[in-house]
């Protein structure tokens, strides 16, 4: 009988293109030293000598001639399929090395920590070798086990790789389900998948919801920049809230064209609020954007526009006020309110803005309460920001606004 020891065998997982962490397995403490038969034992010091030179494939095939051997024990079985597994794997034979991982599992032998490495190799054979159904059923059978948040990573890659991008979100979806069960949050990985399987199945909507989540929990400039290009192109958008977009970039710092800040400026001039449009000229020539190249001199002339506009409208408040009560102009009074705050008189414009909404004389509610949401906001009053923008309906872009507007507040791009 020979003593047969086993020293250290590598699994060479990294050659089954396998994305976890590689693990290099030996033999367990329990099986580190067995008693073998000669002609067991023999030819396995042969195959390690092999394998020690690099000659995974004669030690294959060394191997092979121990498959007649008759009445083998269950220990000389699993020495057998270990040391054919570590061959196989680095001679780049999956088929053999999934048959040893197979043969492994079922053995019953491997300690529950190796066995689970060895389930996690066996999925990344199939994978490798495309056969996408053993690599599902194994999978699933490591599944039955234990709820392992990589397995179930491995299980969408599995049928994403397949095509099946149905089968693929709901996996996905049940994974971050289990995830936010257990109280962890969606990775940023996950999320991407997600869009990218909403993308390819083509559900619009869908994608959208989760840009949103990506812009709220890893706000990037991409993922808003995605989000606000596609709310503005939605189905049923209003031209009117165009405005509204332009804020929400400046406010992300997604504005990088002369032309935006400029835009945004006289957008606000024509609307009364020359406080608002004083501050974007000022944050564009901070940024380096405006008062710098050909344009120059048109840059400049906006800003004194702006900067005069503001002085005009500020020695006339008492005036403006009078005539739009006198008038019952409520939604006279909600813009000049706006214009207030922003003109740094915040308490006097937010004022007006609760009065005249709840006058119920606005053409529009739904954008009086976006625009008291945003003032509050420019006020530094959070909490009274987000619960009057919580209130915010309607189909023609006001709700998604709000909503977007809430994710900036709570999660400011840096």
């Amino acid at each position: 009988m020979i003593k047969f020891r086993l020293a250290h065998l590598g699994l060479a997982m990294a050659a089954l293109g396998f994305t976890a962490a590689t693990p290099v397995l030996g033999l367990s403490p329990a099986y580190a030293a067995e008693t073998v038969r000669a002609e067991i034992g023999t030819p396995l010091q042969a195959v390690q000598a092999l394998m020690k030179s690099g000659k995974n494939k004669e030690a294959l095939h060394k191997l092979r001639e121990l498959d007649s051997v008759s009445n083998k024990t269950a220990n000389e079985n699993y020495l057998i399929e270990r040391v054919r597994a570590s061959a196989a794997s680095s001679a780049g034979d999956y088929d053999s090395a999934a048959r040893a991982f197979e043969a492994l599992i079922a053995s019953g032998k491997l300690p529950a920590s190796e066995a689970s490495k060895y389930l996690e190799g066996l999925v990344g054979i199939y994978m490798r070798a495309k056969d996408y159904p053993k690599a599902i059923a194994a999978i699933n059978r490591s599944l039955k086990d234990r709820d392992d948040p990589k397995m179930r990573a491995y299980l969408t890659q599995t049928y994403y790789q397949m095509g099946n991008y149905g089968e693929a979100t709901r996996s996905l979806q049940a994974s971050m389900a289990a995830d936010q069960k257990a109280g962890r949050n969606s990775s940023e990985e996950q999320l991407q998948l997600l869009a990218n399987l909403n993308l390819r199945s083509g559900d619009k909507t869908a994608y959208v919801n989760t840009i949103e989540k990506l812009a709220a929990s890893y706000p990037k400039t991409s993922y808003w920049t995605d989000l606000l290009n596609r709310v503005s192109g939605k189905a049923g958008f209003s031209e009117r809230l165009g405005i509204d977009v332009m804020r929400l970039k400046l406010a992300n710092n997604l504005l990088k064209k002369p032309s935006e800040y400029m835009e945004l400026a006289q957008l606000a001039l024509r609307d009364g609020a020359a406080g608002e449009a004083v501050k974007v000229v000022e944050k564009g020539y901070k940024a380096g954007v405006l008062g710098v190249g050909a344009d120059a001199g048109r840059h400049q002339r906006l800003k004194d526009l702006a900067d005069k506009t503001l002085a005009e409208s500020n020695k006339n408040v008492a005036a403006t006020e009078a005539a739009l009560l006198k008038a019952d102009d409520q939604d006279g009074l909600l813009n000049f309110g706006y214009a207030l705050v922003h003109a740094g008189q915040s308490a006097k414009g937010l004022a007006l803005m609760e009065t005249a909404i709840k006058s119920g004389k606005l053409k529009r509610p739904d954008d009086a309460r976006l625009h008291l949401g945003q003032a509050y906001a420019v006020a530094g009053k959070k909490p009274q920001a987000i619960s009057t923008l919580k209130s915010v309906g309607g189909k023609d872009g006001t709700a998604d606004l709000a909503r977007y507007w809430i994710m900036a507040i709570n999660h400011p791009m840096a």
